[in-house]
């Protein structure tokens, strides 16, 4: 792992939770993953979150939707042990476990999950393709793939705007197409292959997030997180807004299921 560059290091993620809310380092904290979940029934099933982050999708799935298991991976040292810790700490670790994994194929067996989840990281993996027959591999007959993540909309080169938000943001973030998904996941074997844009909500989301970041509680995040920090990501905010205006950039819902 010492290869691996850890992008979510204390600072940055504890900038994130006081955004979007406690263990969460994307948008529409417990919310946003109950509408990704939407109609699945996870009691008693055995759960896979890529990029789980600081953990608390991970435990979310057991001790909010009843998975029996859950089972999160991250590259990244220090957001696995703030998870194992998230897990233990709510008395979870028995049914939570936070695997630090190098990037790659998904270091499981065939027909290992109920459900493959993941909350807006797969944008950090370029081979979409490869991934989606991976996800497919790992689930049992009849698993779902329930995600969300930062899409284009497009899979042409970004244009200027959206190319300066991806260099402020600094992540390594590879973007793909709903369509490309659709093609990927459909490829892969998939049924029932399904894209939410989720454009229209974040847009006003991060406007008054950055309204924010910039304005009436600006002091505070600075006195919590940093001048530096905060200053850095007002301007990816306000990099971020313009390209979720003009509809380059579009989070998506995906959603799809191995036959039985």
């Amino acid at each position: 792992m010492s290869e691996q560059e850890q992008h979510y290091d204390d600072a940055f993620s504890a900038f994130l939770e006081e955004v979007w809310g406690e263990g969460y380092m994307s948008p529409g904290g417990a919310e946003e993953v109950s509408r990704v979940l939407e109609g699945l029934d996870l009691t008693g099933k055995t759960t896979l979150d890529i990029g789980c982050g600081t953990g608390a999708i991970t435990l979310s799935l057991v001790k909010d939707h009843g998975a029996a298991r859950s089972v999160g991976i991250d590259v990244e040292a220090v957001v696995c042990e703030k998870a194992r810790a998230r897990a233990a700490g709510a008395g979870a670790a028995g049914q939570v476990e936070i695997v630090e994994v190098v990037p790659g194929p998904l270091p499981f067996a065939d027909e290992s999950f109920d459900l493959v989840f993941s909350k807006d990281s797969i944008i950090h993996i370029e081979d979409k393709e490869a991934l989606a027959r991976d996800v497919y591999r790992v689930l049992k007959p009849g698993g779902i793939f329930a995600a969300s993540d930062w899409l284009s909309s497009h899979d042409d080169s970004p244009t200027p705007e959206m190319q300066l938000y991806l260099d402020l943001e600094g992540l390594g973030f590879t973007m793909a197409s709903a369509q490309r998904w659709e093609k990927a996941l459909d490829a892969a074997g998939f049924a029932d292959v399904a894209t939410k844009n989720r454009n229209p909500w974040y847009r006003e989301v991060a406007r008054e997030e950055l309204e924010t970041l910039s304005g009436a509680r600006r002091k505070e995040f600075e006195e919590k997180c940093g001048k530096d920090l905060v200053a850095q990501n007002v301007a990816v905010w306000e990099a971020m807004v313009h390209v979720l205006n003009t509809g380059e950039l579009c989070p998506h819902h995906l959603r799809a299921r191995k036959p039985a």
